[in-house]
């Protein structure tokens, strides 16, 4: 960087100039403040004692006071210079005054000049003195000046002169007198650039110049970081950060080609003791997670090594897992202390961390017995320093889940199927020569059960927080169920099982007895919702024995059942988690039907209506109705409107699955719908959407708002592009079946039926343009069926084929009239305007059709007639409206 080293030595020398001369101004500054308030201090003494009186003023004293009406006498004139000096001493004034003294003034906010004077400019000179190092070192190098071993020896006596001058100045900091300033930490800065120093000439000593062999070089290092961790104890926090990281990043620099794993991890163990010993002295939470951090990060590389290096792995874990316990977690052993009944998250997350690793070392090893007994003990371990610390309770539910997480992996990897692989088989799915055995793995799991179990239960009441208990009953209920499943997917291979089956009878039981016990003894914070866990966790089991007991599909029945069964305790135990659990298993079945919607795969069989769709879907709607009354009892709330919503979609896919399963012969995976599918399909959609329009009048559900809402709008896009364009069978070849018993009536008939139902359902509580446009869907269709039956009668069952005869237009201009007269008489009958409407509309498109069609293609008698029949009736219908309809509104005024 510097062609000549005396301009370097120059620099250098300035920036410490300048430092030294700064802070000698600070001292200065401070002493001069020091004394003006010392040489204050006595004449403000003095003030307070007054002078010997005079006789003349003893004798004014001496006289009796003023009268009340006297003039009173004005306050003495202070002079200026004692006004200022009385206000520039508080301290005299409180004390002449005979009161305490006055708290003393916050110190002025620090400007500019002085962050940049007494902390940037040190920090940059500890960071420069530093890099004065390395670049003096490359620049011998460079040069050529000095050999290897001479650099390398002044690279470790400038270390050592930085070491001295830290420990020189905070020596003599501490015996002076004067107070420390608000400045930057210079011993600590010195000391740092010292370690760093010695850090860059081991490693130099070692990787540049082969002085030394890697173990020696290894074991400086070590040192070296272990040397910085315990200065930190006088320096302060930066120090701390710098050793740990140079211990943890040492094994990177020294590198061997036969790694020493057990001296690695014997390292990494010292070096993790003495960062959490400091840590815990001075209550350093930052340096804990930091620590926790690198030892969790070093697990990851090794893993590489393969499953033959079980052991130097779960030392490095189970060390850690022990000194966190012995040091980190607060109230146990040697840790700090605790909050009484609360969680302390540094206490559950090291603990956490540990089992994490223990977890990643197990699956590496594709459950070597080894791995399996270290993970068995450390979640032991977790368990009994929870249960003695409340601050690591955190720790529980985390063993829990990655207890779980293990034997889910075991499961899956015996059955590969379990698996969704688009791409095929992965390389490393299946059993492996060295997994770890069966029965192994059977006790651990009774182990795990039963800890978890018995611990959950006994720990009720021991705590004052209402969260612990709740963390240990969680923990009580998921993990046997979990375990269970687990297993009986790794042996029973998710078919039917007896003897599993009996097992979660038996838990369900337990969990029975539990929840008696605990529903008998006095309140505490937190015991309801753990009542409600185990009753909760006695439904899943009696579901998970339903679901063992008989065939696959009646997981999803078992698991909406549980849905409903928690959403009824949740009435009995009002615990917000409860509604919550019912929202998270419907949504676990709705997914599940996501992931195959005929719920048992090819086996649904063929026969209609009562095959597995019934009870596959019709059972879990039934379940969600249910759970959704007993929800509605605590309120609306969004775990009510998932429950909702899930009843809703399984009604209609219940209802739509049976369709397209009755239709197409079982196959509902077919690949088009035809006519009869689609017709269905609408009038079950209109049908429903008339169910939900009245239900939601009493309920005020926006869920049955939405829904009915949406079932129209499908009805509608499925009548237009299905049965009007697409499955048309005017535009198509359809077999449309007899003459009024037909596919006509099914797909335009009804519907307009229903349509028209729906129309006055919503009339008056929906927007009338909405009303309305339903309304004109029914007529559309009534239309439609109305031209369609009328050309199946001339055409036969296919109704696209052939010419129209005239008779045939005759036939439609005498059904339109026909109609449209049947229309009026409703309007009239009913007093109902939108009949009446719907009248003149198909009035005026018979109208429309006598002069643009009959009057061509018509001849003859027919043309006559059709032009007859149309005056005759809209004659009587001027008479109609004059003589009934409109004289009857003139006449109620006269009557009123």
């Amino acid at each position: 960087m510097f062609d000549d080293p005396f301009v370097f030595f120059s620099l250098a020398i300035a920036i410490v100039a300048l430092i030294l001369a700064r802070k000698a101004m600070n001292e200065v500054a401070e002493l001069r403040r020091r004394l003006e308030a010392l040489q204050a201090t006595p004449a403000a003494d003095a003030a307070a004692v007054p002078p010997p009186l005079t006789p003349f003023e003893a004798f004014e004293q001496s006289l009796p006071p003023a009268p009340s009406g006297a003039t009173p006498t004005p306050p003495p004139i202070v002079p200026e210079a004692e006004s200022i000096a009385s206000a520039a001493s508080p301290e005299a004034a409180g004390q002449a005054s005979g009161g305490a003294p006055p708290p003393p003034l916050p110190p002025a906010d620090r400007g500019f000049e002085e962050t940049v004077g007494t902390r940037w400019v040190v920090w940059i000179g500890g960071l420069t003195l530093a890099l004065g190092g390395f670049f003096m070192v490359r620049y011998s190098i460079e040069a050529g000046l000095l050999g290897p071993g001479v650099r390398t020896i002044l690279g470790g006596l400038f270390a050592l002169a930085l070491l001295l001058a830290g420990e020189w100045t905070r020596r003599k900091e501490s015996i002076s007198t004067i107070d420390a300033l608000p400045i930057a930490n210079i011993p600590a800065i010195l000391t740092a650039a010292g370690t760093a120093v010695a850090f860059a000439t081991v490693y130099a000593a070692y990787a540049l110049y082969g002085f030394l062999v890697p173990a020696t070089a290894f074991i400086l290092l070590g040192l070296v970081a272990l040397g910085t961790l315990a200065a930190a104890l006088l320096h302060g926090p930066a120090l701390a950060g710098l050793g740990v990281v140079g211990a943890f990043v040492t094994p990177i620099l020294v590198s061997s080609d036969k790694p020493d794993f057990w001296a690695l991890y014997i390292y990494l163990a010292i070096v993790t003791a003495a960062a959490f010993g400091l840590a815990r002295v001075r209550l350093w939470r930052w340096l804990a997670v930091t620590t926790i951090a690198f030892a969790l990060l070093w697990t990851f590389p090794c893993l590489q090594c393969g499953p033959s290096m079980v052991g130097p792995h779960a030392f490095h874990v189970l060390a850690g897992f022990i000194l966190a316990a012995l040091l980190v977690v607060c109230g146990f052993m040697f840790g700090p202390p605790a909050d009484e009944g609360q969680v302390e998250p540094i206490s559950s997350g090291s603990l956490a961390a540990y089992l994490l690793g223990a977890t990643l070392i197990v699956l590496n090893s594709f459950h070597a017995d080894a791995a399996m007994i270290v993970f068995g003990l450390l979640v032991a371990g977790s368990i009994a320093v929870a249960w003695r610390s409340n601050a690591a309770a955190g720790a529980v539910g985390a063993a829990a889940a990655l207890v779980f997480v293990v034997f889910a992996e075991w499961a899956i990897r015996a059955n590969p199927d379990m698996l969704v692989l688009p791409g095929g088989p992965l390389e490393g799915i299946g059993p492996s020569t060295t997994d770890g055995s069966v029965s192994l793995h059977l006790i651990s799991v009774a182990i795990f059960a039963a800890g978890f179990g018995v611990a959950g239960f006994f720990a009720q009441g021991r705590s004052a927080g209402p969260v612990i208990p709740v963390i240990w009953s969680a923990a009580a209920v998921f993990t046997p169920l979990a375990l269970l499943v687990a297993l009986y997917a790794r042996i029973a291979h998710l078919d039917r099982s007896i003897p599993f089956a009996i097992v979660a009878v038996m838990l369900a039981a337990a969990y029975a007895a539990a929840t008696e016990i605990l529903s008998k003894r006095e309140d505490r914070p937190g015991l309801q919702a753990s009542i409600a866990l185990f009753a909760t966790g006695t439904l899943a089991a009696l579901a998970l024995a339903l679901t063992f007991a008989l065939e696959k599909g009646w997981l999803t029945i078992a698991l909406a059942l549980m849905s409903a069964g928690t959403a009824w305790i949740s009435t009995q135990r009002p615990i917000p988690f409860l509604r919550t659990l019912a929202a998270i298993l419907a949504g676990i079945v709705v997914l599940r039907i996501g992931y195959e919607p005929r719920i048992v795969g090819e086996a649904v069989g063929t026969t209609p209506i009562f095959n597995w769709l019934l009870w596959g879907y019709g059972i879990p709607a039934a379940s969600f109705w249910a759970g959704s009354i007993f929800l509605r009892r605590g309120g609306d709330d969004a775990p009510l409107r998932t429950v909702e919503s899930a009843a809703i979609l399984f009604t209609v896919l219940l209802a739509f699955m049976e369709i397209r399963h009755a239709v197409n012969n079982g196959d509902v995976y077919h690949a088009s719908a035809d006519l009869t599918e689609v017709a269905l399909q609408v009038c079950v959609a209109l049908a429903m959407a008339i169910g939900l329009e009245r239900l939601r009048i009493r309920t005020g559900s926006v869920i049955h708002n939405a829904g009915a809402i949406l079932l129209t709008a499908f009805a509608g896009l499925a009548t237009l592009f299905g049965l009007l364009l697409l499955e048309n069978p005017m535009l198509r070849w359809i077999d449309v079946g007899g003459i009024v018993i037909n596919l006509l009536l099914l797909g335009y008939a009804l519907p307009a039926v229903l349509a028209l139902l729906l129309s006055y359902a919503v009339a008056g509580r929906r927007p009338v343009a909405y009303a309305n446009t339903i309304a004109a869907a029914a007529l559309v269709l009534a239309l439609a069926y109305v031209t369609f039956e009328i050309r199946r009668i001339y055409h036969g069952p296919a109704i696209a084929a052939g010419p129209t005869s005239g008779a045939e237009q005759y036939t439609y201009s005498i059904a339109y009239l026909a109609f449209g007269v049947v229309l009026l008489g409703i309007g009239i009958l009913f007093n109902s305007q939108r009949a009446r409407l719907a009248s003149a509309v198909v009035i005026g498109l018979t109208i429309l059709k006598a002069f643009l069609i009959d009057m061509s293609a018509l001849t003859g008698v027919y043309r006559a007639l059709s032009f007859m029949c149309l005056g005759l009736v809209l004659v009587a219908i001027g008479w109609l409206y004059q003589r009934i309809l409109f004289r009857r509104q003139a006449a109620a005024p006269r009557g009123s």
